[in-house]
């Protein structure tokens, strides 16, 4: 078994056209991109045990910033050692910065070029989020990858409301990198803003490589804009970015978005998709999404996926599956969220293999074919 290295380091393995394949070199091990990471939202990917996600193929996890400063708090996690003891997930952790959660959850927040003044949505308690006191909280919690304070818009805005918050979002990438440091062995990523404007966006790309960062994320597109939005944005955006560093499209999304997003030099993602459409009964396959809710699954003993490796996915009935979740019992959601996250990181995995060989448009075009066909007939 090889050493872990001390510093993060990122290297291009293969290429494909546009689409990449890498690996992200971290002290708690490494990233293999394409990579999909599961959403630790408070501490826990949901309904899921560390071991399984690991087992699944995940690489790194997600975690809250917002949510964790809130409860039970950064410094209480530091002092019990740190957020990879806490959730016992030895592995890479990213945070993100807790913008969108001021943005999308908190009550009478007020925004100034400070930061961010905020009442929780738990218990009103005031808080302030500035981007000094968001990488203090993310280097409290261990964050292996550290991302800076920005504003997100919700799309459509206008042009002058994109334009402020991304102009803001720059300032800001500024001061979270100067509160970060040299901080050996871990990354901070700007995040590139502007909504859906091709100027803004290249602005913005132009001042982060200028200030310079591990990585890059292209943020604010979990906004509920249509992904035909999404991807001509990528299209003007990823050009615009480093070859030698890591790309990261925050909050994405659907497995069609994944394979685009790829297709466009995308190598990371995350997003709460797999996970909280498992709690309402949908599970995503090879045959495309099956909401199990539905009445036609009531009596068939076939599993969702039989050549899938996931046991949730190959051992256990349809109808057993539409019972759980007709009957609201834990055990659906559970079974749900592992055969989403095991399809997620089966998805990842092909991905990065027709990536390596050679072969990404023919294995793309096999994936989209079996989403078409869609879910086997009823019996």
């Amino acid at each position: 078994m090889t050493a872990s290295p001390a510093e993060f380091s990122f290297r291009l393995l293969a290429r494909d056209g546009n689409a990449r394949r890498g690996e992200i070199a971290t002290p708690r091990g490494v990233i293999r991109t394409p990579a999909f990471m599961p959403v630790g939202t408070a501490a826990t990917v949901k309904c899921m045990y560390p071991g399984q996600v690991r087992e699944l193929g995940a690489d790194i996890v997600l975690g809250n910033t917002y949510h964790l400063m809130l409860r039970p708090g950064a410094e209480r996690v530091a002092a019990l050692g740190g957020l990879h003891a806490f959730m016992n997930w030895p592995h890479p952790i990213l945070t993100d910065s807790g913008g969108f959660q001021v943005m999308s959850l908190s009550r009478l927040r007020k925004l100034t070029e400070e930061g961010v003044r905020f009442q929780s949505h738990i218990d009103g308690s005031t808080h302030m989020l500035s981007p000094e006191r968001s990488i203090e909280i993310q280097t409290l919690l261990g964050a292996d990858i550290v991302m800076q304070l920005d504003e997100c818009v919700a799309l459509p805005a206008s042009e002058a409301e994109m334009e402020r918050a991304m102009r803001l979002s720059v300032r800001w990438a500024e001061r979270s990198k100067a509160a970060f440091g040299e901080a050996r062995g871990r990354a901070l990523f700007g995040i590139v803003q502007g909504g859906d404007n091709e100027r803004l966006r290249l602005e913005s790309a132009a001042s982060l490589v200028d200030i310079g960062f591990h990585g890059y994320a292209v943020g604010g597109l979990a906004v509920g804009e249509p992904q035909e939005t999404m991807l001509q944005v990528l299209d003007y955006t990823c050009p615009a970015l480093p070859q030698d560093r890591p790309r990261y499209l925050m909050g994405v999304g659907t497995p069609d978005d994944i394979v685009a997003a790829v297709e466009r030099g995308i190598d990371m993602f995350d997003c709460v998709m797999p996970t909280r459409n498992a709690r309402h009964g949908v599970a995503f396959t090879r045959h495309g999404k099956i909401n199990l809710k539905n009445a036609r699954h009531a009596d068939d003993p076939r599993p969702l996926d039989e050549t899938s490796g996931c046991p949730a996915s190959n051992l256990y009935s349809r109808a057993y599956l539409h019972h759980l979740v007709k009957a609201g019992e834990a055990l659906g959601a559970m079974l749900l969220t592992w055969n989403n996250l095991a399809y997620y990181q089966s998805l990842m995995g092909s991905l990065r293999e027709a990536i390596g060989e050679g072969r990404f448009a023919e294995t793309v075009a096999a994936i989209r074919a079996g989403w078409a066909a869609g879910d086997i007939p009823p019996l």
